[in-house]
């Protein structure tokens, strides 16, 4: 996240991703407050700069012009003591009121309490900010939990969503409206995992991160899930998506489901947040840690990163989500382009690109994905991180960045997850493997770096 024209890297540790959207040191999570703003691009995050862990959470904040190269901006806004946001400014979201830009978020007084709405106004740079002393909004009665408000414009209002659970156990989305800022209106339950379709899609206790928005015509609610019961630690599900009919009725939000699904099925993704633009919509989520213990997290001194940022379409009636096109421009060096050969595309940078063409396939075609090198479990000197089948129409794009792997197949959810290469080892690309053989499939694979300067 820097301005080199190589991929940066923490010294001295291969897996760390420097094409992300990440600080160099401390904790990051959720993706707060997408924005675009005077022609820049604003992520801000959950972020914690004084250690790798979940603790004290403030707004951390990164820019860009062209969604390549992301600037590290200062702190955004962080916990005040003897106010409602002492114990973190969590997950929330950031609209443009009256051409202010204000961030809207859950502030907490004390750890797995109740969190209340709260305001802060910025300059049109987005680095001076004003946080408000007072919330807007708590929690609702019958409601178990509350949190992650999302602002959205529908015919011509302004709304707030916000995930919540459910008494009894349920996940929800529920909506306030919000015209003014300073005068939520609670207007009920948006969309229940009471209903059939959210069940059969998105069972959860709590819905976290709630995301309504409009692409290609239809109105999609995009929910982070947690799972377990009710008074004990519950864990993340995957991400899950609803399609349906959105309404206004009786001065309310009103979603009914007709399908859904999930959005990514790797197990390393979280919490995604979009940002709708006037022609396209793109989401950036929190992968996270998965496979170093907490020893190795402190000692790295960083942990967590944003997704690349992906563009979201609904393609016969399923929400698929590809690259930003403006990703190609990472591409600095074309490796390899051709057919696959029986010893794999050894691969000694720390960001690459693998392309396969959508084509017309007897067989499904398989892309092995391994770390060549010391830590070895095989008599090869390899160990195989992840496999892909691609079938028959359909093409892949996987992006790899130190620990951190992107996969999407065309039709098919994405998939996130992570890898750690050791001092010494490579990565080597295997074409075949799931019934083809491996030079039955042109193969390119590119070497990533940021623009030169």
């Amino acid at each position: 996240m820097t301005d080199a024209a190589a991929a940066p890297t923490s010294p001295g540790d291969p897996a760390f991703p420097g094409l992300h959207i990440r600080p160099p040191k401390g904790w990051l999570n959720d993706p707060n407050g997408l924005s675009y703003v005077d022609g820049v691009y604003h992520a801000f995050f959950q972020y914690n700069p004084h250690s790798a862990r979940h603790h004290r959470i403030v707004w951390g904040h990164a820019s860009s012009t062209d969604l390549l190269t992301w600037h590290d901006e200062p702190v955004a806004f962080a916990p005040r003591p003897g106010l409602p946001d002492s114990h973190g400014c969590w997950s929330g979201s950031v609209t443009v009121d009256d051409g202010v830009p204000t961030a809207v978020y859950s502030g907490l007084v004390v750890d797995g309490g109740d969190s209340s709405v709260m305001l802060a106004r910025s300059d049109r740079a987005m680095r001076d900010w004003v946080q408000e002393d007072e919330p807007v909004a708590g929690r609702p009665e019958g409601l178990d939990a509350v949190r992650d408000p999302f602002i959205v414009e529908v015919e011509g209002r302004r709304w707030a969503v916000q995930g919540a659970g459910t008494l009894d156990g349920r996940g929800a989305v529920i909506v306030h409206s919000c015209d003014d800022l300073h005068a939520w209106v609670y207007r009920g339950v948006l969309v229940s995992a009471d209903h059939p379709v959210a069940a059969e899609h998105a069972p959860a206790v709590i819905w976290e991160c709630p995301q309504l928005f409009q692409v290609d015509g239809t109105w999609v609610v995009m929910i982070s899930p947690l799972i377990g019961t009710q008074g004990t630690p519950l864990s993340f599900d995957r991400v899950a998506w609803l399609a349906g009919d959105l309404r206004v009725e009786d001065g309310a939000l009103r979603f009914e489901p007709v399908t859904g699904g999930r959005f990514d099925v790797g197990p390393d993704l979280y919490a995604p947040q979009v940002l709708a633009l006037q022609n396209r919509v793109l989401t950036w989520g929190w992968i996270f840690e998965d496979g170093r213990t907490q020893e190795e997290v402190d000692a790295a001194g960083w942990a967590g990163l944003l997704s690349f940022p992906r563009e979201l379409h609904v393609v016969r009636g399923r929400l698929e989500s590809r690259p930003a096109p403006e990703l190609t421009a990472l591409r600095r060096r074309l490796l390899h382009d051709g057919p696959g050969d029986e010893g794999g595309v050894a691969v000694h940078d720390v960001a690459f690109e693998v392309v396969l063409e959508p084509r017309r396939r007897a067989v499904p075609v398989g892309i092995r994905l391994l770390l060549e090198g010391r830590g070895a479990d095989d008599d090869a000197g390899r160990r195989l991180v992840a496999e892909y089948s691609v079938p028959d129409g359909a093409g892949l794009r996987a992006l790899v960045d130190g620990s951190v792997i992107e996969v999407f197949v065309d039709g098919e959810p994405n998939r996130s997850s992570r890898a750690y290469p050791a001092a010494g080892e490579h990565w080597v690309v295997e074409v075949g493997g799931v019934g083809a053989p491996a030079d039955a499939e042109q193969v390119s694979v590119w070497i990533l770096g940021l623009p030169s300067t």
